[in-house]
């Protein structure tokens, strides 16, 4: 009891509590902070597996069961839920880092109280699957506070067990999910991290979609000079130097010229000007068929590829956080007309973990300590 190692263990308490902070604050977390604690577990892991190996060990028996479920289990779970999207990446390597740190139950001496408390652990031995499930039972938890918030204010629907109301034009400042407006879930399941890096790419503000809409829905008004999109965290911003609010314009050529579907000013002479119409006659006999197609369609609002978001996802690193071009658009296109919509703020993971880590350190496994209780 108090042991040496366990002791250190407990160093890992405070920085769980920061990640959690950070967690909440940015949804985001240095990937610089997990080598350290990754090199610190497995010391600890073959330490403890030491002392359990040595002649005599009075806690063999209970060491080797709790590590192959630690890293035979919750470790490959972690994984998984990374590898399926749900988990991001830093829940997943926390989960890690637990799994290491805390193979089998710890034991501390707290002014004459023993702890966890004693009774209350799995019949796996594993601490580091008493933290998953803790971590479980305290995420359920979330539904409930969100509906209760929502209830509070008024807001009975579907969408109150997962999410939040807020004003359309606020919702760049909002980590989490666009579900849809106050009718319904319509909005294609926009992540709002994906939406600002498109804002960034296309170097404009949700202001600017919602008061030019109709403009910028068109492919042809994305600037030819676009930005890096970044990764979408609040903070991130638009530099003022890279917002363009106004659709692009056809590009000045320094004569005077520009392109366009206006007709060009006829220069030359009679002979130069009738070769060349009589060439272009099959050429834009062919065109205007294609033309008028396009003209029907920008008529009606309608584009092959509506704001750019194909371009977006097909110049942008990565999967923009899983977003489709149809959720950005379906998005966009609620944005821009809403005057208040539904956010998810999700859970970030890490925040539920640290609350059954310290759960685990005091009470022991939850679910354990519930069943004398049924």
């Amino acid at each position: 009891m108090n042991s040496a190692l366990d002791l250190l263990r407990l160093l890992v308490v405070p920085f769980f509590a920061w990640a959690a902070y950070t967690d909440v604050k940015t949804r985001r977390i240095p990937n610089r902070v997990w080598p350290p604690l990754f090199v610190a577990g497995v010391v600890l892991l073959a330490l403890t597996v030491q002392q359990a190996l040595a002649p005599g060990a009075p806690y063999a028996s209970r060491v080797l069961p709790g590590m192959v479920v630690s890293l035979g289990v919750v470790g490959p779970v972690a994984y998984l839920f990374w590898l399926f999207g749900g988990f991001g990446g830093a829940d997943a390597k926390a989960l890690l880092v637990l799994a290491l740190l805390f193979p089998i139950y710890p034991a501390y001496d707290v002014a004459g109280v023993v702890l966890p408390l004693p009774g209350n652990e799995n019949a796996l031995g594993s601490f580091a699957f008493t933290i998953l499930t803790n971590t479980v039972v305290v995420g359920v938890l979330y539904p409930t506070a969100l509906a209760a918030r929502n209830a509070a204010n008024g807001e009975f629907s579907l969408p109150m067990f997962l999410g939040k109301r807020v004003p359309a034009s606020a919702v760049v400042d909002q980590y989490g999910t666009l579900m849809g407006t106050n009718d319904g879930m319509d909005a294609g399941s926009l992540d709002l991290d994906a939406l600002r890096m498109y804002l960034t790419w296309r170097g404009t503000t949700l202001a600017a979609v919602r008061g030019n809409a109709d403009e910028l829905r068109d492919p042809a008004s994305l600037p030819e000079d676009r930005n890096d999109p970044g990764g979408g965290q609040v903070a991130e911003g638009i530099d003022d130097e890279c917002v363009d609010s106004e659709p692009a314009r056809a590009p000045d050529h320094g004569d005077g010229a520009v392109d366009s579907d206006a007709e060009p000013d006829v220069s030359g002479t009679i002979d130069d000007t009738a070769g060349e119409d009589a060439a272009s006659e099959d050429d834009t006999a062919g065109e205007d068929a294609a033309s008028e197609d396009d003209a029907a369609s920008e008529e009606d609002g309608t584009y092959e590829d509506a704001w750019g978001a194909e371009l977006f996802l097909e110049e942008v690193e990565g999967d923009a956080y899983g977003t489709s071009p149809d959720a950005l658009r379906d998005g966009l296109d609620v944005l821009a007309d809403a005057e208040g919509v539904w956010v998810s703020p999700g859970i970030p993971f890490i925040v539920p973990m640290f609350l059954g880590l310290v759960l685990a350190l005091t009470v022991g496994d939850l679910l354990s300590a519930a069943v004398p209780m049924l």
